[in-house]
Protein backbone atom coordinates (compact mmCIF):
# COMPACT_ATOMS: atom_id res chain seq x y z
CA UNK A 1 0.00 0.00 0.00
CA UNK A 2 1.37 3.10 -0.99
CA UNK A 3 1.27 6.20 1.83
CA UNK A 4 0.81 9.51 1.00
CA UNK A 5 3.73 11.87 0.91
CA UNK A 6 2.61 13.36 4.46
CA UNK A 7 4.01 10.00 6.00
CA UNK A 8 7.18 10.07 4.95
CA UNK A 9 9.47 9.34 7.92
CA UNK A 10 10.80 11.95 9.97
CA UNK A 11 8.11 14.37 8.94
CA UNK A 12 6.33 16.91 11.36
CA UNK A 13 4.26 19.04 8.96
CA UNK A 14 0.99 19.69 9.57
CA UNK A 15 -0.10 18.57 5.96
CA UNK A 16 0.85 15.00 7.97
CA UNK A 17 -0.91 15.16 11.00
CA UNK A 18 -4.30 16.60 8.75
CA UNK A 19 -3.38 13.52 5.93
CA UNK A 20 -5.72 10.65 6.02
CA UNK A 21 -8.06 10.94 9.49
CA UNK A 22 -9.08 7.60 9.86
CA UNK A 23 -5.07 6.45 9.86
CA UNK A 24 -4.32 9.55 12.21
CA UNK A 25 -7.36 8.03 14.69
CA UNK A 26 -5.43 4.91 13.87
CA UNK A 27 -2.03 5.82 15.26
CA UNK A 28 -3.15 7.52 18.38
CA UNK A 29 -1.58 10.91 16.96
CA UNK A 30 2.17 12.10 18.45
CA UNK A 31 4.45 13.66 16.58
CA UNK A 32 6.88 11.20 17.13
CA UNK A 33 5.00 8.18 15.70
CA UNK A 34 5.19 9.61 12.16
CA UNK A 35 9.19 9.00 12.59
CA UNK A 36 8.58 5.25 13.04
CA UNK A 37 6.15 4.35 10.84
CA UNK A 38 7.44 1.50 9.27
CA UNK A 39 5.62 -0.13 6.09
CA UNK A 40 1.91 1.13 6.46
CA UNK A 41 2.23 -0.53 10.29
CA UNK A 42 1.17 1.74 13.33
CA UNK A 43 2.63 1.77 17.01
CA UNK A 44 0.22 -0.65 18.05
CA UNK A 45 1.14 -3.19 15.49
CA UNK A 46 4.86 -3.46 17.68
CA UNK A 47 4.70 -5.95 20.36
CA UNK A 48 6.24 -3.44 22.66
CA UNK A 49 6.39 0.23 22.79
CA UNK A 50 10.03 -0.11 24.85
CA UNK A 51 12.26 -3.07 24.73
CA UNK A 52 15.09 -3.57 27.06
CA UNK A 53 18.30 -5.71 26.54
CA UNK A 54 20.24 -5.71 29.99
CA UNK A 55 18.50 -6.11 33.59
CA UNK A 56 21.38 -4.37 34.88
CA UNK A 57 21.12 -0.91 37.31
CA UNK A 58 20.48 0.97 33.96
CA UNK A 59 18.00 -1.50 32.38
CA UNK A 60 15.68 -2.01 35.39
CA UNK A 61 15.62 1.98 36.33
CA UNK A 62 14.69 2.30 32.50
CA UNK A 63 11.82 -0.34 32.11
CA UNK A 64 10.43 0.60 35.19
CA UNK A 65 9.95 4.20 35.18
CA UNK A 66 8.75 3.81 31.69
CA UNK A 67 6.29 0.84 32.94
CA UNK A 68 5.06 2.92 35.63
CA UNK A 69 4.02 5.84 33.00
CA UNK A 70 1.61 3.23 31.09
CA UNK A 71 4.21 2.34 28.37
CA UNK A 72 4.46 -1.56 27.36
CA UNK A 73 8.23 -2.55 28.40
CA UNK A 74 9.81 -6.02 28.21
CA UNK A 75 13.26 -6.47 29.58
CA UNK A 76 15.27 -9.69 28.71
CA UNK A 77 18.04 -10.39 31.41
CA UNK A 78 19.72 -14.59 30.48
CA UNK A 79 21.51 -14.00 34.01
CA UNK A 80 21.15 -12.59 37.73
CA UNK A 81 19.19 -9.72 37.66
CA UNK A 82 20.99 -6.21 38.94
CA UNK A 83 23.69 -6.87 36.30
CA UNK A 84 27.48 -6.49 37.36
CA UNK A 85 26.56 -3.61 40.16
CA UNK A 86 24.74 -6.17 42.01
CA UNK A 87 26.04 -9.55 41.79
CA UNK A 88 30.04 -9.40 41.03
CA UNK A 89 30.66 -5.53 41.82
CA UNK A 90 29.25 -2.99 43.84
CA UNK A 91 27.50 -4.71 46.45
CA UNK A 92 29.49 -7.97 47.01
CA UNK A 93 32.76 -5.82 47.21
CA UNK A 94 31.61 -3.01 49.62
CA UNK A 95 30.65 -6.38 51.59
CA UNK A 96 34.02 -7.77 51.20
CA UNK A 97 35.61 -4.41 52.50
CA UNK A 98 33.64 -4.44 55.44
CA UNK A 99 34.98 -8.44 56.57
CA UNK A 100 38.34 -7.00 56.29
CA UNK A 101 38.10 -3.65 58.11
CA UNK A 102 36.81 -6.27 60.82
CA UNK A 103 40.23 -7.11 60.98
CA UNK A 104 41.56 -3.99 61.26
CA UNK A 105 39.51 -3.13 63.98
CA UNK A 106 40.32 -6.58 66.21
CA UNK A 107 43.67 -5.30 66.57
CA UNK A 108 43.19 -1.68 67.50
CA UNK A 109 40.51 -2.68 69.70
CA UNK A 110 43.55 -3.54 72.44
CA UNK A 111 44.57 0.47 72.37
CA UNK A 112 41.10 1.06 73.61
CA UNK A 113 41.26 -1.40 76.65
CA UNK A 114 39.54 -4.26 74.80
CA UNK A 115 41.19 -7.80 75.01
CA UNK A 116 40.72 -9.62 71.84
CA UNK A 117 41.39 -12.78 71.31
CA UNK A 118 43.10 -13.96 68.38
CA UNK A 119 40.41 -14.20 65.72
CA UNK A 120 39.77 -16.19 61.98
CA UNK A 121 38.10 -16.27 58.74
CA UNK A 122 36.06 -18.66 58.08
CA UNK A 123 35.43 -17.45 53.85
CA UNK A 124 32.72 -20.38 53.54
CA UNK A 125 30.29 -18.58 56.21
CA UNK A 126 31.09 -15.06 53.94
CA UNK A 127 30.80 -16.34 50.84
CA UNK A 128 27.34 -18.21 51.91
CA UNK A 129 26.00 -14.91 53.66
CA UNK A 130 26.93 -12.43 51.08
CA UNK A 131 25.12 -15.06 48.44
CA UNK A 132 22.29 -14.95 50.38
CA UNK A 133 21.65 -11.11 50.45
CA UNK A 134 22.72 -11.03 47.11
CA UNK A 135 20.10 -13.18 46.30
CA UNK A 136 17.58 -11.64 48.17
CA UNK A 137 18.47 -8.21 46.09
CA UNK A 138 17.92 -10.11 42.91
CA UNK A 139 14.24 -10.95 44.24
CA UNK A 140 13.77 -7.21 45.39
CA UNK A 141 15.30 -6.33 41.52
CA UNK A 142 12.89 -9.04 40.19
CA UNK A 143 9.70 -7.11 41.79
CA UNK A 144 10.80 -3.97 40.65
CA UNK A 145 10.72 -4.82 37.05
CA UNK A 146 7.02 -6.64 37.65
CA UNK A 147 5.05 -4.89 40.06
CA UNK A 148 5.93 -1.51 37.79
CA UNK A 149 4.05 -3.62 35.02
CA UNK A 150 6.72 -4.60 32.66
CA UNK A 151 7.50 -8.09 31.28
CA UNK A 152 10.29 -10.10 32.16
CA UNK A 153 11.77 -12.45 29.44
CA UNK A 154 14.26 -14.99 31.10
CA UNK A 155 16.96 -15.47 28.83
CA UNK A 156 19.42 -13.88 26.03
CA UNK A 157 18.92 -11.18 23.46
CA UNK A 158 20.32 -10.28 19.93
CA UNK A 159 19.29 -7.61 17.73
CA UNK A 160 17.43 -8.94 13.98
CA UNK A 161 16.60 -5.60 12.89
CA UNK A 162 15.50 -1.66 13.68
CA UNK A 163 12.49 -2.72 15.73
CA UNK A 164 13.13 -6.64 16.18
CA UNK A 165 14.89 -8.37 19.24
CA UNK A 166 15.48 -12.72 18.88
CA UNK A 167 15.79 -14.76 21.91
CA UNK A 168 17.87 -17.24 22.35
CA UNK A 169 15.13 -19.57 22.58
CA UNK A 170 14.23 -18.56 18.88
CA UNK A 171 11.47 -16.37 19.68
CA UNK A 172 11.28 -12.55 18.12
CA UNK A 173 9.67 -9.66 19.74
CA UNK A 174 9.13 -6.38 18.18
CA UNK A 175 9.07 -2.90 19.66
CA UNK A 176 8.86 0.65 18.74
CA UNK A 177 12.11 1.77 21.04
CA UNK A 178 14.75 -0.84 22.27
CA UNK A 179 17.24 -0.46 24.54
CA UNK A 180 20.67 -1.65 24.85
CA UNK A 181 21.97 -1.83 28.40
CA UNK A 182 24.41 -4.43 28.87
CA UNK A 183 27.44 -3.25 30.83
CA UNK A 184 30.76 -4.14 30.31
CA UNK A 185 33.12 -7.55 30.80
CA UNK A 186 36.38 -7.92 32.70
CA UNK A 187 39.34 -8.14 29.58
CA UNK A 188 42.16 -10.34 30.02
CA UNK A 189 45.18 -10.35 27.45
CA UNK A 190 46.59 -12.75 25.72
CA UNK A 191 49.59 -14.47 27.44
CA UNK A 192 51.19 -17.98 28.08
CA UNK A 193 49.01 -18.83 31.36
CA UNK A 194 46.40 -17.07 30.66
CA UNK A 195 43.68 -19.93 31.50
CA UNK A 196 45.24 -20.04 35.15
CA UNK A 197 43.73 -16.99 36.05
CA UNK A 198 40.40 -15.21 36.93
CA UNK A 199 38.69 -11.97 36.78
CA UNK A 200 36.38 -9.58 39.46
CA UNK A 201 33.42 -11.93 38.39
CA UNK A 202 34.93 -15.40 39.70
CA UNK A 203 36.99 -13.58 43.08
CA UNK A 204 34.31 -13.50 45.37
CA UNK A 205 33.62 -17.33 44.93
CA UNK A 206 36.80 -18.52 44.55
CA UNK A 207 36.82 -22.10 46.54
CA UNK A 208 39.49 -21.84 49.55
CA UNK A 209 40.68 -18.14 50.53
CA UNK A 210 43.33 -17.40 48.61
CA UNK A 211 46.34 -17.81 51.23
CA UNK A 212 48.68 -15.72 48.58
CA UNK A 213 47.20 -13.88 45.82
CA UNK A 214 49.14 -11.89 42.92
CA UNK A 215 46.41 -8.93 41.60
CA UNK A 216 47.65 -7.47 38.09
CA UNK A 217 46.28 -3.82 37.20
CA UNK A 218 46.17 -0.58 38.70
CA UNK A 219 42.56 0.79 38.40
CA UNK A 220 40.15 0.99 41.12
CA UNK A 221 38.94 -2.57 40.75
CA UNK A 222 42.63 -3.68 41.36
CA UNK A 223 43.56 -2.07 43.87
CA UNK A 224 40.43 -2.49 46.09
CA UNK A 225 40.54 -5.84 45.84
CA UNK A 226 44.90 -5.86 47.35
CA UNK A 227 43.41 -3.89 49.67
CA UNK A 228 40.04 -6.03 50.37
CA UNK A 229 42.10 -9.37 50.61
CA UNK A 230 44.94 -7.93 52.28
CA UNK A 231 42.74 -6.74 54.85
CA UNK A 232 41.38 -10.23 55.15
CA UNK A 233 44.19 -11.96 55.95
CA UNK A 234 45.85 -12.73 52.28
CA UNK A 235 49.64 -11.97 51.24
CA UNK A 236 48.96 -9.93 48.27
CA UNK A 237 50.98 -8.44 45.80
CA UNK A 238 49.57 -6.00 43.04
CA UNK A 239 51.51 -5.86 39.36
CA UNK A 240 51.21 -2.13 37.39
CA UNK A 241 52.81 -2.07 34.54
CA UNK A 242 53.25 2.24 34.81
CA UNK A 243 54.68 4.08 38.03
CA UNK A 244 51.82 4.73 40.11
CA UNK A 245 47.88 4.08 40.90
CA UNK A 246 44.72 5.11 40.01
CA UNK A 247 45.19 6.73 36.65
CA UNK A 248 42.57 9.75 36.02
CA UNK A 249 42.81 10.76 39.54
CA UNK A 250 44.29 13.18 41.62
CA UNK A 251 48.00 12.20 41.70
CA UNK A 252 48.65 13.41 45.16
CA UNK A 253 45.42 11.81 46.61
CA UNK A 254 46.87 8.04 44.80
CA UNK A 255 50.23 8.55 45.65
CA UNK A 256 49.24 8.40 49.36
CA UNK A 257 46.85 6.32 48.94
CA UNK A 258 49.68 3.43 47.51
CA UNK A 259 51.73 4.55 50.19
CA UNK A 260 48.96 3.76 52.72
CA UNK A 261 48.43 0.86 51.19
CA UNK A 262 52.00 -0.36 51.38
CA UNK A 263 52.02 0.05 55.04
CA UNK A 264 49.33 -1.98 55.73
CA UNK A 265 51.10 -4.67 53.99
CA UNK A 266 50.25 -4.73 50.23
CA UNK A 267 53.50 -5.03 47.86
CA UNK A 268 53.57 -3.07 45.04
CA UNK A 269 55.71 -4.38 41.93
CA UNK A 270 55.67 -0.86 39.67
CA UNK A 271 56.75 -0.80 36.06
CA UNK A 272 56.33 -4.45 35.79
CA UNK A 273 54.88 -6.77 33.72
CA UNK A 274 54.06 -10.55 33.41
CA UNK A 275 55.35 -12.72 31.15
CA UNK A 276 53.61 -15.98 31.84
CA UNK A 277 52.28 -18.28 34.26
CA UNK A 278 52.59 -21.93 35.21
CA UNK A 279 50.56 -23.71 37.35
CA UNK A 280 52.12 -27.42 39.41
CA UNK A 281 49.11 -28.87 41.10
CA UNK A 282 47.22 -26.04 42.97
CA UNK A 283 50.18 -23.58 42.95
CA UNK A 284 50.90 -20.91 40.28
CA UNK A 285 54.27 -18.84 39.40
CA UNK A 286 54.05 -15.78 38.10
CA UNK A 287 57.09 -15.01 36.01
CA UNK A 288 57.41 -11.18 35.80
CA UNK A 289 59.77 -9.17 33.13
CA UNK A 290 62.08 -8.02 35.99
CA UNK A 291 63.55 -11.92 36.50
CA UNK A 292 61.08 -11.79 39.74
CA UNK A 293 58.41 -15.19 40.41
CA UNK A 294 56.10 -14.66 43.00
CA UNK A 295 53.88 -18.05 44.19
CA UNK A 296 49.90 -17.83 44.27
CA UNK A 297 47.45 -19.10 45.32
CA UNK A 298 45.18 -17.35 42.99
CA UNK A 299 45.71 -14.54 40.25
CA UNK A 300 43.12 -11.44 39.79
CA UNK A 301 43.33 -9.70 36.75
CA UNK A 302 42.23 -6.20 36.95
CA UNK A 303 43.50 -5.06 33.69
CA UNK A 304 40.27 -3.54 32.22
CA UNK A 305 36.45 -3.98 31.12
CA UNK A 306 35.19 -3.79 27.79
CA UNK A 307 31.57 -3.02 26.43
CA UNK A 308 29.60 -6.19 26.31
CA UNK A 309 28.19 -6.59 22.71
CA UNK A 310 29.70 -9.36 21.35
CA UNK A 311 26.38 -11.28 20.96
CA UNK A 312 24.27 -8.50 20.46
CA UNK A 313 24.01 -8.73 16.70
CA UNK A 314 24.39 -5.03 16.42
CA UNK A 315 25.83 -5.10 12.14
CA UNK A 316 22.16 -6.99 11.94
CA UNK A 317 20.31 -3.02 13.02
CA UNK A 318 22.81 -1.00 11.90
CA UNK A 319 24.44 0.37 15.54
CA UNK A 320 27.84 1.51 14.67
CA UNK A 321 30.58 1.08 17.72
CA UNK A 322 33.54 3.00 18.28
CA UNK A 323 37.69 1.65 18.38
CA UNK A 324 37.09 -0.59 22.13
CA UNK A 325 33.42 -1.72 21.10
CA UNK A 326 31.45 0.85 22.66
CA UNK A 327 28.02 1.78 21.22
CA UNK A 328 28.25 5.03 19.67
CA UNK A 329 25.47 7.29 21.31
CA UNK A 330 24.11 11.24 20.28
CA UNK A 331 23.56 13.41 23.00
CA UNK A 332 20.19 11.44 23.71
CA UNK A 333 21.70 8.10 24.10
CA UNK A 334 20.32 7.49 20.31
CA UNK A 335 22.54 5.18 18.50
CA UNK A 336 23.01 4.74 14.47
CA UNK A 337 19.83 3.28 14.16
CA UNK A 338 17.21 5.63 15.31
CA UNK A 339 15.09 2.88 17.03
CA UNK A 340 17.82 1.89 18.99
CA UNK A 341 19.58 3.56 22.76
CA UNK A 342 21.86 2.67 24.89
CA UNK A 343 23.49 4.16 27.92
CA UNK A 344 25.63 2.83 30.81
CA UNK A 345 29.18 1.08 30.75
CA UNK A 346 28.07 -0.60 27.30
CA UNK A 347 28.83 3.27 25.53
CA UNK A 348 31.87 3.47 27.72
CA UNK A 349 31.42 6.85 29.31
CA UNK A 350 31.48 7.12 32.95
CA UNK A 351 31.66 3.31 34.44
CA UNK A 352 29.65 4.24 37.39
CA UNK A 353 26.21 2.77 38.51
CA UNK A 354 24.23 5.91 39.52
CA UNK A 355 25.79 7.17 35.65
CA UNK A 356 23.48 4.74 34.49
CA UNK A 357 20.79 5.76 36.61
CA UNK A 358 20.86 9.07 35.98
CA UNK A 359 20.77 8.33 32.05
CA UNK A 360 17.70 6.20 32.67
CA UNK A 361 15.39 8.72 33.88
CA UNK A 362 16.81 10.71 31.37
CA UNK A 363 16.00 8.44 28.36
CA UNK A 364 12.62 7.47 29.53
CA UNK A 365 12.34 11.30 30.26
CA UNK A 366 13.34 11.83 26.81
CA UNK A 367 11.07 9.45 24.98
CA UNK A 368 8.05 9.20 26.69
CA UNK A 369 8.05 12.13 29.51
CA UNK A 370 8.07 16.05 28.72
CA UNK A 371 11.60 15.80 27.83
CA UNK A 372 13.42 18.32 30.27
CA UNK A 373 15.59 16.38 32.05
CA UNK A 374 18.93 16.74 31.86
CA UNK A 375 22.18 14.69 32.58
CA UNK A 376 25.31 16.68 33.74
CA UNK A 377 28.61 14.85 33.71
CA UNK A 378 30.35 17.35 35.67
CA UNK A 379 31.28 16.65 39.10
CA UNK A 380 30.12 13.54 39.22
CA UNK A 381 31.01 12.23 42.94
CA UNK A 382 32.77 8.99 42.95
CA UNK A 383 34.89 7.11 45.90
CA UNK A 384 37.14 3.78 45.46
CA UNK A 385 36.75 1.23 48.47
CA UNK A 386 41.02 0.83 48.71
CA UNK A 387 42.09 0.94 52.34
CA UNK A 388 41.95 3.71 53.36
CA UNK A 389 38.94 4.48 51.21
CA UNK A 390 39.16 7.30 48.37
CA UNK A 391 36.41 9.82 47.89
CA UNK A 392 36.49 12.60 45.21
CA UNK A 393 34.47 14.69 43.53
CA UNK A 394 35.14 17.46 40.97
CA UNK A 395 39.01 17.94 38.70
CA UNK A 396 42.39 16.66 39.85
CA UNK A 397 44.96 18.96 40.73
CA UNK A 398 46.19 18.54 36.54
CA UNK A 399 42.85 18.48 35.11
CA UNK A 400 42.40 21.90 37.38
CA UNK A 401 45.11 23.50 36.05
CA UNK A 402 44.50 22.81 32.59
CA UNK A 403 40.95 24.01 32.43
CA UNK A 404 41.01 26.99 34.52
CA UNK A 405 44.74 28.02 34.66
CA UNK A 406 45.85 29.55 37.89
CA UNK A 407 44.40 27.20 41.20
CA UNK A 408 44.60 26.96 44.63
CA UNK A 409 44.87 24.13 46.20
CA UNK A 410 44.57 23.50 49.92
CA UNK A 411 45.73 20.22 51.52
CA UNK A 412 46.25 19.03 55.08
CA UNK A 413 47.44 15.22 56.09
CA UNK A 414 46.85 14.25 59.32
CA UNK A 415 46.57 11.41 62.06
CA UNK A 416 42.89 10.66 62.91
CA UNK A 417 41.49 10.94 66.34
CA UNK A 418 40.89 7.20 66.32
CA UNK A 419 44.39 6.06 66.03
CA UNK A 420 46.30 8.41 68.92
CA UNK A 421 44.51 5.84 70.69
CA UNK A 422 44.33 2.41 68.46
CA UNK A 423 48.07 1.90 67.83
CA UNK A 424 47.85 2.34 64.07
CA UNK A 425 50.05 4.34 62.13
CA UNK A 426 47.10 4.60 59.21
CA UNK A 427 47.25 8.67 58.23
CA UNK A 428 44.52 10.49 55.98
CA UNK A 429 44.62 12.90 53.83
CA UNK A 430 42.61 16.05 52.22
CA UNK A 431 43.02 17.99 49.27
CA UNK A 432 40.26 21.06 47.65
CA UNK A 433 41.39 22.63 44.63
CA UNK A 434 40.13 26.19 43.96
CA UNK A 435 39.31 28.29 41.01
CA UNK A 436 41.93 31.56 41.89
CA UNK A 437 39.76 34.02 39.63
CA UNK A 438 36.21 32.95 40.47
CA UNK A 439 37.04 31.51 44.43
CA UNK A 440 35.31 28.27 43.27
CA UNK A 441 35.50 24.94 44.76
CA UNK A 442 36.57 22.90 41.65
CA UNK A 443 37.92 19.81 43.08
CA UNK A 444 37.86 17.80 46.84
CA UNK A 445 39.62 14.75 47.13
CA UNK A 446 40.01 12.46 50.60
CA UNK A 447 42.48 9.54 51.24
CA UNK A 448 40.75 8.22 54.85
CA UNK A 449 38.01 6.42 56.51
CA UNK A 450 34.58 7.10 55.40
CA UNK A 451 36.02 9.36 52.39
CA UNK A 452 32.61 8.33 50.35
CA UNK A 453 30.09 8.67 53.03
CA UNK A 454 32.13 12.23 53.70
CA UNK A 455 32.63 13.78 49.68
CA UNK A 456 28.72 12.59 49.42
CA UNK A 457 27.20 15.36 50.82
CA UNK A 458 30.27 17.79 49.85
CA UNK A 459 29.95 16.79 46.49
CA UNK A 460 26.00 18.75 46.32
CA UNK A 461 27.91 21.71 47.80
CA UNK A 462 30.47 21.64 44.64
CA UNK A 463 27.96 20.64 42.62
CA UNK A 464 25.88 24.10 43.74
CA UNK A 465 29.03 26.14 43.47
CA UNK A 466 30.25 26.70 46.65
CA UNK A 467 33.02 29.18 47.00
CA UNK A 468 36.36 28.95 49.27
CA UNK A 469 34.39 31.54 50.90
CA UNK A 470 31.51 29.23 51.41
CA UNK A 471 33.48 26.64 53.37
CA UNK A 472 35.64 28.99 55.37
CA UNK A 473 32.01 30.33 56.38
CA UNK A 474 30.67 27.03 57.69
CA UNK A 475 30.88 25.85 60.97
CA UNK A 476 32.73 22.70 61.30
CA UNK A 477 31.05 19.48 63.72
CA UNK A 478 33.82 18.48 66.15
CA UNK A 479 35.33 16.12 66.61
CA UNK A 480 35.68 15.35 63.20
CA UNK A 481 37.63 14.25 60.03
CA UNK A 482 35.38 15.85 57.97
CA UNK A 483 35.54 19.61 59.80
CA UNK A 484 38.89 19.57 58.37
CA UNK A 485 37.12 20.07 54.71
CA UNK A 486 35.85 23.36 55.98
CA UNK A 487 38.90 25.02 58.43
CA UNK A 488 41.67 24.38 55.77
CA UNK A 489 43.39 27.83 55.69
CA UNK A 490 46.84 28.91 53.01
Amino acid sequence: MRLPLAFVPGSRSDAAKRAWPGFRQQLAWRPDNIAHFEFGVSMESFDYDFFVIGGGSGGVRASRMAAQAGVRVAVAEGSDLGGTCVNVGCIPKKLYSYAAHYHEAFEEARGFGWNVGEATLDWSVLKTNRATEISRLNGIYHSLITNAGATLLTGWAELAGPNTVRMDDGKTYTAKHILIATGGWPVVPDFPGREHVITSNEIFDVPQFPKRLVVVGAGYIACEFASIFNGLGAQVHIVIRRDRILRGFDEEICAFTAKEMEKAGVHFHFETKVDGIDKEGDVLSVKLNDGTTLQADQVLYATGRAPNVQKLNLESAGVQVNHNGAIQIDENYRTSAPSIYALGDVTDRIQLTPVALGEAMVLVDHLFGKGVRRMSYEFIPTAIFTHPNVGTVGYSEHEAREKYGEVTIYRSEFRPLKHTLSGSTARMMMKLIVDKKSDRVVGLHMAGDDAGEIVQGFAVAVRMGATKADFDATIGIHPTAAEEFVTMRG
